[in-house]
């Protein structure tokens, strides 16, 4: 196989992509691209057998059909930069190789996430995130000032251990989950299509969401034309089970719907998400 090189990959190497308020989401680095799929995927043939329309409609079925080792073929790896209490989500996709900055071996910066104005939310009744409707702008400025205040106190204490000799690794137990962190991580194409799928989902934190936003844009300057067929087929698309399924051929032929209770509540709602995508 060669060498995969994308032009307008190559562009944004490197290049930091902000995101909330001192974060940012860069590529290190690409190992394939759309081409390499294609590759991996007929392995048995010479390059330039197929159109690209072809090549399209392969990816588009191997997507589908869920054939997932051909986008295993292409791997990312990112240099992020996320409050503590995003990246304690973000680990738990362990198909994913990492390492992040070390609080016992450095001395960690005062770089605090505050969230905006317009993004201080209260929480959602009987659910489990908060709804996105912001308090009222009085309050939400009040809870703001205190995030700033209270981390300003904790990292004043952490500077205070550090000068007074105290183990780095001991000093930093009280500093807050608002505190930035750094690592690289590495995925593979097919397991990254898997963790933005998660992670675009609305019911996923706003704050996860915007990163993943960032990641998907990136992923589509590598690889176009798979990130399209995910678009077009993973991330957009809702799944029903086998009795979900029978319910929604009768409804379609004119019939009652078997579904009651809680069931029907579920079928409904993946009806509605699904008019939504």
């Amino acid at each position: 196989m060669a060498h995969c090189t994308v032009e307008e990959a190559e562009k944004i190497l490197d290049k930091e992509f902000k995101v909330l308020d001192k974060g940012f989401v860069r590529l290190v680095d690409y190992l394939g691209s759309d081409e390499r799929i294609i590759q991996a995927a007929r392995v048995s043939y010479g390059d330039g057998t197929k159109t690209a329309l072809q090549d399209e409609a392969l990816i588009d079925y191997l997507m589908r059909q869920q054939h997932t080792s051909p986008f295993e073929q292409v791997v990312f790896t990112f240099h992020l930069k996320m409050p503590i209490f995003i990246a304690r989500q973000w680990v738990r996709h362990r198909m994913a190789r990492m390492n992040e900055i070390s609080g016992r071996l450095s001395i960690m910066k005062e770089e605090f996430y505050v969230p905006d104005i317009k993004n201080i939310d209260p929480q959602k009744k009987d659910k489990l995130e908060r709804a996105l409707e912001p308090l009222e702008p009085e309050e939400a400025e009040k809870i703001q000032k205190e995030f700033k205040k209270e981390q300003k106190r904790s990292y004043e204490e952490y500077k205070d251990l550090i000068e007074r000799g105290l183990a780095r690794e001991i000093a930093r137990i009280n500093l807050p989950l608002s505190l930035y962190t750094e690592f690289y991580w590495q995925m593979d194409l097919n397991n990254l299509f898997r963790f933005l799928k998660l992670r675009l989902d609305i019911h996923a934190q706003l704050e996860m969401r915007e990163y993943a936003k960032t990641i998907l844009q990136i992923v589509k300057t590598v690889c176009p034309v798979a990130t399209a067929s995910f678009e077009n087929i993973m991330l957009g698309s809702v799944a029903f089970n086998g009795e979900e399924i029978d319910a929604l051929r009768k409804v379609l032929a004119g019939q009652s719907n078997p579904l009651t209770g809680k069931k029907l509540d579920r079928f409904l709602a993946k009806v509605k998400n699904g008019i939504q995508l």
